[in-house]
């Protein structure tokens, strides 16, 4: 059921998130049905989760000051704890850009923090200490303002009915701790009890690698083979981004789908040399598709 931490946090979600509705795309589905898929990893947003900047992470979207402020507040910390003129966000930026220069300098090509690090550094840095609870509570207050959220149409539907035809659900995701929460708030459950296979979800900030890196995916992938006997052929992968999403998983062996839903976070990266012969197997505008189109005949 998760701790008092976790359900505290999953209340703060739900009362700062309102309603988005995903802008259209120009994209053309592709909607013939696919065959042989026995498991489906989702990218999560983007795809599961409008999200209002389209992405996650340092350069998804400019912070403000005011957001930073806010969070410190709403995470109990005393705005006089701060120096005079003190940027937060730029600040945090800064932490995050470190971090990720440190871990280029030790050969991890696409690195990844843990958020709550991060937070914790920052913090550390201002003669500030804080107990995890309120590391965590900042930092999703902090995303919350910079990052809404709100689910697809459909998502519940589609991951019920997804799962009762017996396919394999995980999560392949550029995430922090809260993303899972996220997900939790909106749909009223817990992941596994949805469908999702914890033991077939990879989160970006727990291997401290991001997409487009394919190591992200192993620990997913690891899971299907090990407790599914399920090989990458017959594994479908969904995402918005054809740079982090659909070239890496087709190089792994997945099939692929390129979610085309939402215009904030469709990424066609068509200028990029590299992705010049990367095609997805199909395109889907809706969620919904996948169940009334591409897996019509999944096992039940």
């Amino acid at each position: 059921m998760g701790t008092e931490s976790d359900r505290q946090l999953i209340a703060r979600v739900r009362a700062l998130t309102t309603p988005l509705t995903p802008l259209p795309t120009a994209a053309e589905a592709r909607l013939e049905p696919l065959g042989g898929i026995r498991a489906v990893l989702f990218d999560v947003y983007g795809t599961l989760l409008i999200s209002g900047c389209g992405d996650i992470g340092v350069s998804a979207a400019p912070a403000t000051g005011d957001a930073f402020a806010t969070a410190w507040r709403a995470a109990g910390l005393a705005p006089a704890a701060l120096p005079a003129g003190f940027d937060g966000a730029a600040a945090l930026t800064d932490a995050i850009r470190a971090d990720h220069a440190a871990s280029r300098a030790r050969g991890v090509e696409q690195p990844e923090v843990d958020i709550v690090v991060i937070w914790r550094r920052l913090l550390a840095d201002l003669g500030i200490s804080a107990d995890e609870p309120r590391l965590r509570r900042l930092a999703l207050e902090y995303e919350l303002r910079t990052n809404p959220v709100w689910p697809m149409p459909g998502l519940a539907t589609v991951l019920s009915t997804l799962a009762a035809r017996g396919l394999v659900l995980g999560v392949v995701s550029n995430a922090q701790f809260y993303t899972p929460l996220i997900l939790q708030a909106f749909l009223g459950q817990p992941l596994e009890a949805l469908g999702l296979d914890p033991r077939c979800c990879a989160w970006s900030y727990g291997a401290a690698v991001a997409k487009p890196s394919t190591a992200v995916y192993a620990p997913a992938l690891a899971g299907l083979e090990r407790r599914h006997g399920i090989a990458p052929p017959a594994v479908l992968y969904l995402g918005n981004d054809m740079r982090n999403d659909i070239q890496p998983a087709q190089a792994l062996g997945c099939r692929t789908a390129l979610f085309a839903g939402d215009a904030r976070s469709l990424r066609r990266r068509e200028d990029d040399p590299d992705l010049r012969r990367v095609v997805p197997d199909r395109v889907i505008t809706d969620l919904g598709q996948l169940t009334s189109h591409l897996l019509p005949g999944a096992p039940a």
